[in-house]
């Protein structure tokens, strides 16, 4: 008896998989990277939710906030294991994933195989891209969940301040918007350059460059800083100690700003003259308000985000253009 127009095949020939076709291939290629990214992120996420049941155990037996707790992160070993893993993130993502990602394919020619095939060179660029940046952002958005949820009830009893990059840049939008944009400057160098280890190299250098001296100049900068003035001889009020000092001068009574050590006189005497000299009346501090702290997170996320589609969008206008 002939089969019928509604007969379905009974082959197992086709398997079930969550991804097919070209990002299949992407994702076995880059197995075994991918793999060591997420089991580096499951295990410091593990780690995180362990140091912080540490912590809030250490909290309830010392009865704070009643009582005084101390600095029960200072020289902590996990808490400094933490955040070196998580600082060393964009570094890895950036000299192992993206720059390798197409200068690899480059230089053995996969890539000229790859594209003479019914894959066009647009598809296969937008599907390693996408593997990149999915990476990025699952580990990015994790760890900054996590990291978050550590540091925000307890920030009081963490060394270091919430503008340092230990904080800054490890909670909030900008861990993701970081890792997305270091992944992408290591695609783009590699592609610029077509050879993996010179490609790692440059990514190196350019990673270390930013997250060493260039982001913490600019860090500092996204936020609007304020004036507050008090008399010379009394303390900063308290709702300050969480305020951020770009810098600090003493005034006189009609306004006028000096350098904060100019009456810095070897005898007290001298100082006082001086005092006198200029009419100095007022400390004067510049700062940034820790209530500020969500606008410029979600500010260097979006310079960080702009800055990643502008290196994507001249990959694939180079990549497309040039040969492989």
């Amino acid at each position: 008896m002939s089969a019928t127009l509604t007969d379905k095949p009974t082959g197992t020939g086709t398997s079930r998989r969550l991804l097919r076709g070209l990002p299949w291939l992407v994702v076995r290629q880059h197995r075994i990277a991918l793999a060591c990214v997420l089991g580096l992120t499951l295990l410091t996420a593990i780690w995180i939710v362990y140091e912080r049941h540490d912590l809030v155990q250490l909290l309830d037996a010392k009865g704070w906030p009643e009582k005084d707790a101390g600095q029960p992160l200072e020289n902590n070993r996990g808490y400094e294991y933490i955040t070196s893993i998580i600082n060393g993130l964009p570094l890895i993502l950036a000299v192992f994933i993206g720059a390798p990602l197409i200068a690899g394919d480059q230089e053995s020619g996969t890539a000229q195989l790859v594209t003479t095939q019914s894959v066009s060179r647009r598809q296969w660029l937008i599907a390693k891209l996408g593997l990149a940046y999915a990476l990025a952002l699952v580990s990015g958005v994790v760890l900054s969940a996590l990291f978050t949820w550590w540091w925000k009830p307890y920030r009081s009893l963490f060394p270091s301040e919430w503008i340092d990059g230990l904080i800054f840049d490890n909670t909030g939008p900008v861990l993701p918007a970081f890792l997305l944009f270091l992944t992408a400057a290591g695609v783009t160098i590699g592609v610029l350059v077509r050879r993996v280890l010179p490609a790692m190299v440059g990514a190196f250098l350019f990673t270390a460059m930013t997250t060493l001296f260039v982001w913490d100049e600019i860090r500092v900068r996204i936020g609007v800083t304020h004036m507050f003035t008090y008399p010379l001889n009394s303390d900063l009020p308290e709702r300050f100690n969480d305020a951020y000092e770009a810098d600090r001068w003493v005034g006189s009574a009609d306004g006028t700003l000096y350098n904060w050590g100019i009456c810095a006189e070897a005898t007290e005497k001298a100082q006082n003259a001086c005092i006198s000299k200029h009419g100095i009346v007022n400390n004067v501090i510049e700062y940034l308000d820790y209530s500020q702290m969500g606008t410029m997170q979600w500010t260097a996320a979006g310079i960080l985000l702009a800055g990643t589609a502008l290196l994507t969008a001249f990959t694939l206008w180079w990549a497309s253009r040039r040969p492989l």
